[in-house]
């Protein structure tokens, strides 16, 4: 019998690694590293700080600040794990103002890129300059520099190959930065913020307002559609801006939650701003919104996440009812909120045939029951009643506009309209012929087709997504798409993200039908459209496409393939859109002409077999 005796297995981690490890929850990617620094630059009492990007952030990230700098003690001890000036205690946690606290940032960068530091007091000569690797402090020295701190981080992940391998490309990564930089120059419109990527300015933010600092980030353009909000209570202040309901966003990211100047994300509050718009947006739309909550920091946990994204109310009930009932507040208090009475809106008494906000209906339309009005308001309210009635007869049958697959679609009506000169879709060739039945719409999403072994249905949104999709392919790669152009050209401006990610892609953008020039800053002359999508707003239009284009840039789909899908998904026939039957008849000829006419480019089906057997076995008949 042998009698095995194990050595002991447990041990501690080299110092390095678990720095490694930790960097893996605070640091995942150059954005992560843009947020801390430029949070420990605020921390610090600075009225200037700059933000310096190189490839994204992969090869620098350097943040320059003019704030209150270390002492050489304060410098070396910065980039050891949990040192950190903001607390002493526990009980500190929930006292907490500073935007950093945990003392593991410096840190955990230093761990996984090269660093060096320079930094200096105002009432000292000379400051200290530390270069570290891995966890590793290879100089410390008495320099010369400015006062305050620069502090300099390259080559992100090159001791991790493995985690900067899973970084995404250029683009997707400096969008990542420009929103945490976004982030902290609202939070702080009182400082000054410079962006430089590559050698060239980005943005330049002048202290000023909270109106002034969201105008210069996204645009002169939003200035006139923002809607003040200002609440204090015993429990919370609520500040910020809301935009109009004229103002709603297609995609998220233009929705921004301060509590205590800390960005954070939260659908429950989110869900709370959206209800106080009511039937105000239309259905599938995003409020623009910049709200600050000033709270109690006893009444909040901030100590959820590394990120510190996440926090906890005590009363998060209690937040969610002041927050909305604020922002319906401020939204009526400025005329935006509509009125129910059809005789003093004059505006109601004709409704246009596409209004986008009819597809929700008021909970309910008011009850005679619920006042004892005169004798002539009790008329003019059942004169009202009649109204509503009228207003929303048959919305029930109409489907929201817009909706993904996925989503709980009506019980489908068919609506069979016959008419003499009949076409049919050959199942051979894909085309028409005379003396067939030709194609109908139902419910403005959906056309039948017939074939001689059933019929198709084909989704008509998806369908021209993929036409066009493969169109504007074609285009970017040798045959540019034909140009309508103005007769008096229109200047536009963008927001200064979106800006620079036009000039990016202006070559390609013009290539698909655009003749649209750089006219400075963020400012951009719009010559001609595409001579296929005559009559849309040029402006709505350009919106569309880029924020389809920064949507689909997580897909790693390169710049022609993103922006052919983001173009086809602008400009695509909406579901709800009517269509004619020569229109439908041309879309399902252009279909069946495509290379891959089976799904869109999302991957959706364009349309769905039926056939006559299949049909007979569901109603039972045995042929």
């Amino acid at each position: 019998m042998r009698i095995i005796f194990m050595t002991d297995v447990i041990q501690l981690l080299p110092e390095n690694v678990a720095n490694q490890i930790a960097a893996g929850e605070v640091v995942q990617r150059p954005s992560s590293v843009v947020k801390e620094l430029l949070e420990n630059a605020i921390d610090a009492g600075a009225s200037q700080v700059k933000l310096v990007v190189r490839e994204a952030g992969k090869a620098l990230v350097q943040v320059i600040d003019n704030g209150c700098g270390m002492s050489e003690t304060d410098a070396r001890m910065s980039f050891e794990r949990h040192a950190t000036s903001k607390i002493r205690e526990s009980k500190d946690l929930f006292a907490i103002r500073t935007m950093g606290f945990r003392g593991e940032a410096l840190a955990s960068i230093a761990a996984v890129a090269q660093v060096e530091l320079r930094t200096r007091r105002a009432n000292e000569e000379l400051g200290t300059r530390i270069t570290v690797e891995s966890s590793t402090v290879k100089m410390q020295e008495p320099c010369q520099c400015a006062a305050g701190t620069s502090i300099a981080v390259r080559n992100l992940f090159y001791n991790v190959p493995a985690r900067r391998n899973f970084l995404k490309s250029d683009p997707v990564e400096m969008r990542h930065v420009l929103d945490e930089f976004q982030r902290v120059a609202i939070a702080n419109p009182d400082v000054f913020f410079s962006l430089h990527h590559n050698d060239q300015e980005i943005f330049h933010l002048p202290p000023g307002n909270l109106r002034q600092r969201v105008v210069k980030i996204f645009g002169d353009h939003v200035n006139k559609k923002l809607v003040p909000v200002q609440e204090e209570t015993d429990i919370l202040k609520i500040t910020g801006l809301v935009g109009k309901p004229d103002f709603f966003k297609k995609s998220r990211g233009e929705q921004l939650f301060f509590v205590n100047k800390r960005f954070i994300k939260s659908n429950y509050l989110h869900h709370a701003v959206v209800q106080a718009y009511e039937d105000l947006l239309p259905p599938d739309t995003f409020p623009f919104y910049v709200l600050f909550l000033d709270i109690d920091p006893m009444r909040i946990d901030i100590n959820v996440h590394p990120t510190k994204q996440e926090i906890k109310f005590d009363d998060e009930k209690l937040v969610y009812n002041y927050l909305k009932v604020t922002v319906r507040h401020a939204l009526g208090s400025h005329n935006v909120t509509p009125t129910l009475d059809f005789e003093q809106e004059p505006a109601f008494q004709a409704v246009p045939t596409k209004a986008p906000f009819l597809s929700q209906r008021p909970e309910r339309p008011p009850s005679v029951g619920d006042f004892r009005p005169s004798p002539a308001g009790e008329k003019r309210h059942e004169d009202n009643l009649r109204h509503w009635q009228r207003l929303y007869e048959g919305l029930d049958l109409v489907e929201k506009s817009g909706s993904e697959p996925g989503e709980a679609e009506p019980t489908i009506n068919f609506e069979v309209r016959p008419s003499a000169g009949h076409t049919q879709l050959d199942d051979e060739s894909g085309s028409f012929s005379k003396g067939q039945k030709e194609p109908y719409q139902i419910h403005g999403q959906y056309i039948v087709s017939h074939i001689k072994s059933g019929f198709l249905l084909i989704d008509q949104q998806a369908a021209s997504e993929r036409i066009l999709y493969e169109r504007y392919l074609e285009a970017l790669g040798n045959q540019p798409i034909a140009t309508q152009k103005m007769l008096f050209p229109k200047n536009i401006e963008l927001a200064t993200a979106d800006a620079a990610l036009l000039k990016e892609i202006l070559e390609e953008v013009n290539k698909l039908g655009f003749d649209i020039a750089e006219f400075g800053g963020n400012a951009f002359v719009v010559h001609g459209t595409p001579a296929d999508l005559s009559g849309v707003s040029e402006e709505a239009l350009l919106e569309k496409v880029l924020s389809q284009y920064k949507d689909n840039l997580e897909l790693e789909l390169g710049t022609q393939d993103n922006l052919a899908r983001a173009m086809a998904r602008s400009a695509a026939a909406k579901r709800g859109q009517a269509l004619t039957v020569p229109e439908m008849q041309d879309l399902i000829d252009q279909l069946f002409a495509c290379s891959v006419p089976y799904s869109s480019p999302s991957g959706r089906n364009c349309f769905i077999t039926f056939e006559l057997t299949e049909l007979q076995k569901r109603f039972g008949n045995q042929a």
